[in-house]
């Protein structure tokens, strides 16, 4: 075997070598040659200095010994992967994107669970409530907001042929309201997330156009609301009760905002339903029943079957993609209506309220309670049987039914 070349023998270390070096005489010596340095800003490594020559560099190749591991050196440890060094460093501390990999993105809002989304939602929702008290009471501290709410109070005076008091047939019309738009509310969600319908209807007049069992009850719901509403409004106008809830004066915009003003800082206004809507309640009632019922009307209706399919110009004026648009934004001003409504009902004098509303009449007993949660438990029941299997028996009474 040729001798060994310096450079292939082990670099030394501060400690004792193996027992190859240490109990074998040295032939001689040879210049250590020095690399990089092993800490930055040190010195060249090794140290500058002599090192000997073992005697595998003069031994025949069958007596040389193997050369020992860089770990069985003492002193010294064996070199880490570099590829595992990389992917540990990853895994303790972001690299910089100089060095080809990118910290992890911080998770967004719509990427967390469900319960932590609610979570930051409500306390976001309670947040922004008590800034908006704060911000109410501020105003209404101030002289000028002071002066305001004294000019306009909140309500403005009713025309004298206004009618005084709800008839009863006011309060069963509410009640039918109620229960429609609770069943609407619930089938329209249905059917926007519907994937696989259970079951389809077809009319028996065209029946190669199939619906699904879903669609044809939010769409007769929709038929006996329009009904409903329809009646409703007549009714209003033969008996004078429109004047109650249509402006009659530009000052019902002042009035509006001084009511949603005392509303904000819970100093809530003086309130007789019974005789006259503050100025709000007017706005919320005219814009419900005059803008907010025809828009879902006149949309659903170019959704629905009952949209003429010619003139094809009168498509494309409305649009059937203006009128999704459009109709699911309007299903949430309901809610949101019927919610702050409901609240109010009850933070304002519930039992004096609900009289008014289902009892005719303006008493403080319990008559208005126990008619209005007779209601509310009708309601539940209907949502409960709204079911395939119930739906199925009605929608063949006016069409057939099929799996597919």
């Amino acid at each position: 075997m040729e001798p060994l070349a310096a450079a292939a023998a082990p670099p030394p270390t501060s400690g004792p070598l193996t027992s190859v070096t240490a109990a074998t005489p040295t032939a001689g010596s040879t210049t250590l040659r020095r690399g990089l340095p092993r800490l930055v800003g040190g010195e060249p490594w090794p140290e500058a200095g002599e090192a000997p020559i073992s005697l595998a560099a003069t031994l025949p190749a069958s007596e040389c010994p193997s050369t020992p591991d860089a770990s069985e050196i003492t002193g010294t440890e064996s070199l880490p992967d570099p590829a595992t060094a990389v992917s540990e460093a990853s895994e303790t501390r972001p690299l910089s994107p100089a060095a080809g990999v990118m910290p992890r993105p911080r998770r967004r809002f719509a990427e967390l669970p469900k319960l932590g989304r609610a979570v930051i939602a409500v306390a976001g929702s309670l947040v922004l409530a008590a800034l908006i008290v704060l911000v109410a009471r501020w105003l209404l501290s101030t002289p000028a907001m002071q002066d305001f709410v004294a000019q306009y109070p909140g309500e403005t005076a009713l025309p004298d042929a206004a009618p005084l008091g709800l008839p009863a047939w006011l309060g069963w019309q509410h009640f039918f309201n109620v229960f429609l738009m609770v069943l609407i509310v619930r089938s329209g969600l249905g059917v926007r997330h519907e994937k696989r319908p259970a079951a389809y209807w077809a009319s028996r007049r065209t029946p190669q156009r199939k619906i699904s069992l879903t669609l044809w009850f939010h769409q007769s719901l929709d038929i006996l609301w329009l009904i409903n509403g329809a009646v409703f409004v007549v009714l209003l106008f033969v008996t004078g009760q429109w004047m109650r809830i249509v402006p009659t004066s530009w000052e019902v915009l002042p009035n509006a905002l001084s009511a949603l003003l005392q509303y904000a800082s819970f100093a809530w206004p003086t309130e007789n339903g019974w005789a006259n809507y503050n100025s709000l309640q007017v706005l919320a009632y005219f814009v419900t029943v005059f803008v907010a019922a025809p828009l879902a009307a006149l949309t659903g209706i170019r959704m629905s079957g009952l949209w003429p399919q010619r003139p094809k110009r009168l498509s494309a004026v409305f649009p059937v993609e203006w009128a999704r648009a459009v109709h699911f934004p309007t299903m949430l001003y309901f809610c949101g209506f019927i919610v702050v409504h409901v609240v109010l009902v009850f933070a304002t004098g519930f039992l004096r309220n609900l009289n008014h509303m289902y009892g005719g009449q303006d008493t403080m007993d319990w008559t208005g309670f126990w008619i209005f949660g007779g209601s509310m438990a009708v309601i539940a029941t209907a949502w409960v049987l709204a079911r395939p299997l119930l739906l199925a028996g009605i929608a063949r009474l006016f069409g057939s039914v099929t799996a597919r």
